[in-house]
């Protein structure tokens, strides 16, 4: 019945001239509910069961973990929770949570409809994604209105100047999230999104700790389980490698990816480590790879950013350095700059400006390989 009732709207607005111009519209909500029946007119074909829509969908299915965790984090951190069973933080969070999700869904999806109908073009399935990404790299602090900026950002000028999905240089998600972070230095960093007072204490996160001297008062495994204050996703490492293991086993993301950033951030937090004994000054300088793996966003831009098909480097050789370049730039950024304890966020970002270069050089030595081989 409901594919019937598409098919008439869809008759309805083809044969209409002023109502031609929103078919997008329509697309964008028929593809949503059923597969594209939509096929290739042209050479060359490629006949496999995966699409875009399936890779999205896999994505968020990856997501949930870090998602239910954060969720109830948030209850879990938050002083005006009594209880901490988990049913009474998942719900408290989820107050604070899902009008974050409709902030950025109604936004995002406003532009992401606004370019399709401008642009002649088919609403894409990326947004899905990034729409599920942009809270979950957020405190749980920040205002509405902020969030609502923040999509318009990401989607406009990350994604969608550049011509759309699979176009796009920088991950939108990140973009979204730089965008507060240097318009709005308060509401992101420092004491007012991350401290939550409970009985005359104050709670930081890990790196806030860290980077300002304080002693650390959080364990390797209260920062493996998440029980820490952050951004909404990126607390819990063991929510985050959950959803690795199911973007690695459908192939949806790369693991040499995963494993050149671990690599290069731990090659690179060893090194500062013997400078930090020689030195002695900079508590950053001191902090080894595991705790690095545990603290902030690493774990989770690692998994779900890094890994951005679009973004990131597209051949096997080249996500090697990519990931190589994330590793060593996060380590360099929380330990040499301690205005950004931070460092996944610029390190995926710079490193996306370079991906393509990577490509470029990987394909470029392949074709020499070859033309030295056609001439023996």
């Amino acid at each position: 019945m409901l594919r019937k009732l598409l098919d008439n709207i869809e008759k309805t607005i083809l044969s209409n001239d002023k109502l031609k111009k929103f078919h997008p519209l329509y697309d964008g909500l028929d593809t949503f509910l059923y597969s594209p029946n939509t096929q290739t007119s042209n050479a060359p074909y490629v006949r496999d069961s995966i699409d875009l829509k399936r890779t999205m969908i896999i994505v968020v299915l990856a997501l949930l973990p870090s998602f239910i965790f954060g969720t109830y984090n948030v209850g879990l951190q938050s002083p005006e929770m009594t209880s901490n069973s988990f049913f009474d933080c998942f719900i408290f969070g989820l107050y604070k949570v899902l009008p974050m999700y409709m902030v950025v869904f109604a936004v995002g999806g406003l532009f992401e409809g606004l370019f399709a109908v401008v642009r002649k073009h088919e609403i894409n399935e990326g947004f899905l994604v990034t729409g599920f990404l942009i809270p979950l790299t957020m405190p749980p602090t920040v205002p509405l209105w902020m969030l609502a900026l923040a999509t318009i950002f990401g989607v406009v000028i990350g994604k969608e100047i550049f011509g759309g999905t699979g176009y796009n240089i920088f991950n939108p998600a990140l973009t979204a999230r730089a965008f507060l972070f240097f318009a709005y230095p308060s509401k992101m960093s420092g004491n007012i999104p991350w401290i939550f007072p409970a009985d005359g204490l104050s709670k930081a996160t890990p790196l806030l700790e860290t980077s300002s001297n304080l002693p650390l008062s959080y364990s390797w495994s209260d920062m493996f389980f998440g029980y820490i204050p952050g951004s909404l996703g990126e607390t819990s490492t063991l929510a985050i490698l959950i959803g690795a293991f199911i973007l690695i086993v459908t192939k949806i993301g790369s693991w040499r990816t995963m494993l050149a950033t671990t690599i290069g951030m731990i090659v690179t937090s060893l090194f500062l480590n013997q400078i930090g004994k020689i030195d002695g000054t900079g508590p950053m300088l001191d902090i080894s790879p595991a705790y690095h793996f545990v603290m902030g966003s690493f774990a989770f831009g690692m998994v779900f950013m890094a890994t951005d098909p679009v973004s990131s480097a597209q051949t096997n050789t080249g996500r090697w350095y990519y990931g190589l370049l994330i590793g060593f730039m996060v380590v360099i950024i929380r330990c040499i700059n301690p205005a950004y304890p931070e460092g996944m966020m610029l390190a995926i970002l710079f490193a996306n400006a370079f991906a393509p270069l990577f490509d470029y050089n990987v394909i470029q030595t392949h074709i020499k390989k070859r033309q030295l081989v056609n001439e023996k």
